[in-house]
């Protein structure tokens, strides 16, 4: 059976980082790039939008699509994944899709489907990733953290496994709501997709964003959702994840305190826990990680699309 959200190969890639002012506080972003047009297949035509701060690795797509009516289930099918679309006013749906941090540079194929009772509508427009290099960083860190010992890998295949679980089983409906907002006041201090190099040994990419927000410091959900982690795991320490639904998460990594426990609803702004330094770092910081439609993006690209002005 097709999975609704995200294929196998990235929830795995996702484990290891864990991991308008309308409806969707959707704002003009001055750099954002868009890729738009009219496609159809046959019949009335199906109009999709795309919105990017930059069609590149790391990024989140606004995909916004103008349907005629009586669409009672529309859905987005690219990079091999399918997303669910919810439905705006007058006959617009919407939904989020990300180009993830492995994604190779290309010309793409993005079907949009229309279902009406028995009909199914389509509509196919090219989505061009542009190629993206990322710089490398050098960080030295205890030695048991580059190459874990035995006794604990047990333990990590079991965080593993854990991870894969949550980001599998998003929400089928749009829990956010609103615009999204920072976690931490602190602006980031580290960029996302960078390369790693610990102790001259390379390692996963960083697949989030750096906030040197110091120990303490309370860490805000960025927009409403449920609690599908909150426990310490052995890279990144106390880790909380939010699902926010359809497929968008955030983790929190690195914490010195949890303040949210697994299965809870939060509202914007709820404190979920506390900045810290646990977990595989060089000291006290937030590190935000996203994901969308099972691909991880640079949450600043969320912020910069569907954040408050």
């Amino acid at each position: 059976m097709q999975q609704m959200v995200s294929g196998r190969s990235i929830t795995r890639r996702i484990a290891t980082w864990a991991l308008c002012v309308a409806v969707l506080g959707l704002v003009p972003v001055a750099d954002a790039a868009a890729q738009n047009g009219v496609a159809t297949s046959g019949e009335a035509p199906i109009v999709i939008d795309l919105r990017a701060r930059t069609f590149q690795p790391g990024e989140a797509v606004v995909v916004t699509l103008t349907v005629p009516p009586p669409a009672v289930d529309v859905r987005v099918r690219v990079f091999d994944r399918t997303v669910a679309a919810f439905p705006l006013e007058g006959g617009q749906w919407r939904a989020l899709v990300g180009i993830d941090l492995d994604q190779r540079a290309g010309a793409y194929a993005l079907e949009a489907q229309a279902i009406e009772g028995q009909h199914v509508r389509t509509a196919t427009r090219r989505l061009t990733v542009q190629r993206r290099t990322f710089p490398t960083r050098v960080l030295q860190v205890a030695p048991d953290f580059v190459n874990p010992p035995k006794d604990v890998q047990a333990r990590i295949d079991a965080d593993r496994q854990f991870t894969q679980a949550a980001y599998a089983q998003s929400a089928t409906t749009r829990l956010w709501t609103g615009p999204f907002v920072r976690p931490v006041p602190q602006p980031a201090n580290s960029r996302f997709g960078t390369r790693s190099v610990f102790n001259g040994e390379r390692r996963s990419p960083h697949a989030g964003t750096d906030f040197l927000s110091p120990t303490g410091t309370p860490i805000h959900a960025p927009n409403a959702g449920r609690i599908v982690a909150a426990r310490d795991l052995y890279f990144t320490g106390n880790t909380v994840i939010v699902d926010h639904g359809l497929g968008v998460f955030s983790l929190f990594a690195h914490l010195s305190k949890l303040e949210a426990t697994e299965g809870q609803s939060v509202a914007p702004g709820d404190v979920v826990g506390l900045v810290g330094a646990t977990g595989r770092v060089t000291g006290p910081h937030l590190h935000w990680a996203m994901a969308v439609a099972g691909a991880r993006v640079d949450p600043l690209s969320l912020l910069a699309l569907l954040g408050s002005p």
